[in-house]
């Protein structure tokens, strides 16, 4: 795939390795971007997929300016999308339904969505520099599915309401501490440790391994449309409220946010 595209998929002996290449602008998610992913997941045949970022950034979430502060209505390839999956984001529909592993190389920033990126896969590898932040709370919204339904089975019903509450930001070592990554190693360690992993998974029967990750999903996870849908509602209805536009429009102008619950 070209290099100036928004996603660079490359596969080699089994692995598939997915770049987000928005480094620009922190690998946010446009909606290009959020088609390709999705795309590249549901296309995957490679035996496990790992996902990272070009840069600094793992992902900085959505685009501001384009999603958040732009007209409020997606493109129609978008809305289509979104109602074949019943409402849940389609990129997480497909990260979260697919059989083959997927680990995350966290390479630096992975806050708002791109934490939910992060959480979505089987297994969080992180730079030392990385950083982990649901920022969504701080821009007038509540998080998506994968932030409800994964965060607390990670970390614990109490450290995920403090993280979801506050939109605090908590740095590699801390995310490896209560249990949000299982590796936190130096950034030149980052890639060849996940894909000293990923080789690792791949030379295993892949029948096995990917009846192992249905078994996990169907024992533990809830049902992911559902709750995507419930979110997508709710992140509708926040969009229009006072707060969720000041909250992006601070962001947008570099000061403090005044929100009036309205």
């Amino acid at each position: 795939m070209p290099e100036d595209q928004p996603l660079i998929y490359e596969e080699t002996d089994h692995v598939g390795v997915i770049t987000l290449n928005r480094p620009d602008a922190m690998n946010s998610l446009s909606y290009q971007l959020y088609a390709d992913l999705e795309d590249t997941v549901r296309g995957a045949s490679a035996r496990v997929l790992v996902i990272t970022g070009r840069g600094k950034a793992f992902c900085a979430g959505d685009d501001m300016k384009q999603i958040l502060g732009g007209s409020g209505t997606p493109p129609a390839d978008f809305i289509a999308r979104t109602k074949a999956t019943g409402g849940l984001t389609p990129a997480a529909d497909a990260l979260l339904q697919i059989d083959i592993p997927v680990i995350a190389a966290v390479n630096g920033a992975a806050v708002g969505w791109g934490m939910e990126l992060a959480l979505m896969a089987d297994i969080r590898i992180c730079s030392s520099s990385a950083k982990f932040g649901e920022l969504f709370v701080i821009r007038g919204l509540c998080c998506d599915a994968p932030g409800l339904g994964r965060l607390a089975s990670l970390v614990g019903r109490e450290k995920a309401a403090e993280l979801l509450f506050t939109g605090d930001l908590i740095d590699g070592p801390t995310a490896m501490e209560i249990g949000m990554v299982s590796r936190c190693v130096s950034p030149d360690e980052l890639m060849p440790s996940a894909m000293a992993l990923a080789e690792k998974i791949a030379a295993n029967p892949p029948l096995a391994v990917q009846a192992i990750k249905a078994g996990l999903r169907h024992t533990l996870d809830p049902d992911w449309r559902g709750v995507g849908r419930w979110a997508n509602e709710k992140i509708e209805y926040l969009r229009s409220t006072e707060d969720s536009k000041e909250g992006v429009a601070a962001f947008i102008e570099k000061r403090e946010p005044v929100y009036v619950g309205r």
